[in-house]
């Protein structure tokens, strides 16, 4: 039975591999996509994820924009790490077919009642959507069977010292997701830092000779060299958002433990934390899944084998 999911994404140059691998594996039926300032521009994400769909061949899946601002805050991007267009590092095509005319949070709802199977929410970017979708569509929240989303971290940032970027882009969102009732698996910066690429296996990538391949080559040679920076202390790149979708199709690679998790919006040092009771010290429910520890050479193998699912694109 295939897992029926909606992507609420910011591409983004590991959301665009999230996004891949979830076309690429016929055990995920990937309904729709929805996209949500963060790594870049509202404009340049949606556009992002039309390049991507584009240049994969699936253009049938519908997309739309979501809010163009956080909930309480100004936007702030991370050109930084992804580039002028938020996907820096290849040519992609332009996209050949129209968006949707309705918003994000508007496509989720059409998306959930047409089916007839409970949906999983994949949100890859900052909850402003998810958080307005739960807002204005209560109603709805039973059809979500699950929760999983990139975001957060127990003890460490990447943003501020201690906050994760798409958490810290939008802290109230992700306060009102963790606390809507809904199952939630988490991929914080601890796993996600463990689920690195390594330079020798990006230049793999350049002899599965497919436009996909290609294009993910250029780009994970552009985000690698963010990551380069001493301070980071990694060896290749560390691939965000795909842990999301891989621990879908195997969660067996994954090492989680189970607690209450919930978002500090008023420290003035650290609003935006996701605020992790490992050790139930609160008494709060225990609320998400956390990825701890991904088994990174399978993880790497499946992004190379889907890659080559892209072969026989005409």
């Amino acid at each position: 039975m295939t897992t029926k999911l909606i992507l609420d994404c910011d591409p983004g140059h590991d959301d665009a591999l999230a996004m891949m691998l979830a076309l690429a594996n016929p055990e995920l039926d990937l309904l729709a996509v929805t996209t949500s300032a963060g790594n870049q521009t509202p404009e340049k994400t949606l556009n992002n994820a039309m390049r991507l769909l584009t240049l994969m061949h699936h253009q049938e899946i519908p997309v739309a924009g979501g809010n163009r601002t956080p909930l309480l805050k100004l936007l702030e991007t991370a050109g930084n790490v992804h580039g002028k267009s938020g996907l820096d590092g290849a040519e992609l095509p332009d996209p050949d077919f129209k968006v949707q005319d309705m918003t994000a949070i508007e496509l989720m709802a059409k998306t959930l009642r047409a089916s007839a199977d409970p949906v999983t929410l994949v949100v890859t970017g900052p909850m402003t959507n998810a958080a307005l979708f739960l807002r204005v569509y209560p109603e709805l929240k039973a059809k979500i069977s699950q929760i999983v989303f990139m975001g957060g971290a127990m003890g460490l940032g990447n943003w501020t010292p201690s906050v994760e970027f798409n958490i810290y882009v939008d802290p109230e969102a992700a306060k009102i997701v963790m606390n809507a009732g809904i199952p939630l698996v988490m991929a914080p910066l601890n796993v996600t830092h463990k689920a690195q690429i390594l330079k020798p296996e990006i230049a793999a990538l350049k002899q599965i000779q497919n436009p996909v391949a290609q294009a993910f080559n250029g780009l994970l040679n552009f985000f690698e060299r963010y990551h380069e920076a001493p301070k980071w202390g990694f060896q290749g790149a560390p691939l965000h958002d795909p842990c999301t979708i891989t621990w879908l199709l195997h969660p067996e690679w994954f090492q989680t433990a189970k607690m209450n998790v919930d978002v500090d919006t008023a420290g003035e040092l650290t609003r935006g934390e996701t605020v992790c009771d490992y050790y139930e010290l609160t008494g709060k429910p225990k609320n998400t899944e956390v990825l701890l520890n991904i088994d990174r050479e399978a993880f790497i193998n499946l992004i190379m084998t889907s890659l080559k699912t892209f072969d026989n694109l005409q």
